[in-house]
């Protein structure tokens, strides 16, 4: 009993587990293919339109879909097997990342001109929008059935390590690729990268199905997803958090921007301050598989997020490169810690054969703050200028804990 006991305590606990390795596998390679598509869309529409508004349409192409199919996806996902699902996803999402290598192809972006590769973007973004609505509740759900509960807490930071492993390295390997080999190569990498996902979940094997009423319809399913996440006062407070934390601290849409106009750095430093919070989260995260937090989790998430909003006015001010990226890695070290806090009370209080349904609402808080905060920053920007807009969403972040604190009295006391 006490060697099974050390075993589950070990840092290393859940990646003994063949299929859970063949996942955060799957994962390092399909979220850093990601986060090199956003990247390179990034700066090719910064190329194109030295517009911010018209830049952070991005974010809207891609949350409409996302948003709107959300509470669907996870009645889907619910009803499926997720291994099965979050393999079609992924290989639908390298179709999509071949749309891009056409559609920025150097002689047809000569032929049909700016325009058409910049509504061509908006139109793949919006078709991973769908997709995504479904991988992330997919990616989430499955957790659940790789590894047993008592590993679940264990199984989050190793996943969420993955995902901002694959992140950091996505974004800057993006920014120099784009220096140094153009956009066909580095799309030709991320189909590379999206073809060793798909392997990887291949090589899992299919997972029963635990949500297995077939009368209920799919509205009164998706309906009681969102019940219960309405219900569940901790969860509910620590999503409404994020969302609007990310919503208005979200700088992400105006870092070209800040690259190119104010610190001067192009491509590479672009590159570089877009991966500087996934820097920050991946080494808070990785600290937290081997010291994780014991007691106060809810207050100390409500403590990183006011911290978060003031790197984020940081940021806004500087005119340094240096500072810069090292207000975004602190804000991504505070980030990482409300990552693995919110990610383990999901985890933890969702019941298995809910975990779809509740992992779309999830996503759909995700979505709508990470997206939709990229045109707010874009309207922002056009209306109040760029640097004037980040200082306010930063503002806005600090906002948002004061009435959270106030108003979700059992966030503020929660623990785990």
């Amino acid at each position: 009993m006490d060697s099974e006991l050390q075993s589950n305590n070990s840092p290393f606990a859940s990646v003994r587990i063949e299929e859970f390795r063949y996942f955060i596998i799957q994962r390092f390679f399909f979220i850093m293919a990601m986060r090199m598509v956003a990247t390179l869309v990034l700066w090719k529409l910064y190329l194109l339109t030295k517009d911010p508004l018209q830049v952070s349409m991005i974010g809207l192409a891609e949350a409409i879909p996302a948003i709107s199919l959300a509470l669907y996806s996870g009645h889907v996902v619910d009803k499926s097997d997720k291994r099965t699902l979050l393999l079609r996803t992924i290989l639908l999402y390298l179709l999509c990342v071949t749309g891009l290598l056409v559609i920025t192809y150097k002689d047809v972006e000569a032929s049909m001109g700016n325009r058409f590769v910049q509504y061509g973007i908006y139109f793949v973004i919006f078709c991973t929008g769908i997709i995504r609505s479904f991988t992330g509740p997919s990616s989430s759900s499955i957790m659940a059935q790789l590894v047993p509960k008592q590993m679940l807490p264990n199984a989050v930071t190793w996943s969420s390590t993955t995902w901002l492993t694959g992140s950091v390295l996505g974004h800057g390997s993006a920014g120099l690729l784009i220096a140094y080999a153009g956009y066909s190569a580095s799309f030709v990498i991320i189909i590379i990268y999206l073809i060793i996902a798909s392997l990887s979940i291949w090589r899992i094997k299919p997972k029963p199905i635990l949500h297995k009423n077939s009368e209920q319809k799919t509205w009164e399913s998706v309906k009681e997803g969102l019940k219960y996440v309405i219900t569940t006062k901790e969860l509910l407070s620590a999503l409404t958090l994020d969302m609007f934390a990310v919503l208005f601290g979200g700088a992400v849409a105006m870092i070209p921007f800040f690259a190119g106009e104010i610190l001067h750095v192009g491509p590479i430093g672009f590159g570089w301050l877009n991966a500087a919070a996934d820097i920050g989260s991946f080494g808070v995260i990785i600290t937290l598989i081997f010291f994780p937090l014991r007691r106060k989790q809810g207050l100390k998430l409500l403590y990183v997020v006011a911290g978060y909003g003031l790197c984020i006015i940081i940021f806004g001010l500087s005119k340094i490169f240096l500072l810069s990226f090292i207000a975004l890695l602190v804000s991504g070290i505070l980030d990482g810690i409300s990552v693995v806090v919110r990610g383990t009370i999901l985890q933890m209080k969702t019941p298995d054969n809910m975990r779809g349904r509740v992992s779309a609402v999830n996503s759909m808080f995700i979505n709508s703050s990470n997206e939709i905060g990229q045109v707010e920053s874009g309207l922002a920007a056009t209306l109040m200028g760029k640097v004037p807009s980040v200082i306010f969403g930063g503002v806005m972040t600090m906002l948002v804990v004061g009435v959270m604190w106030w108003k979700a009295p059992k966030l503020r006391k929660f623990e785990y």
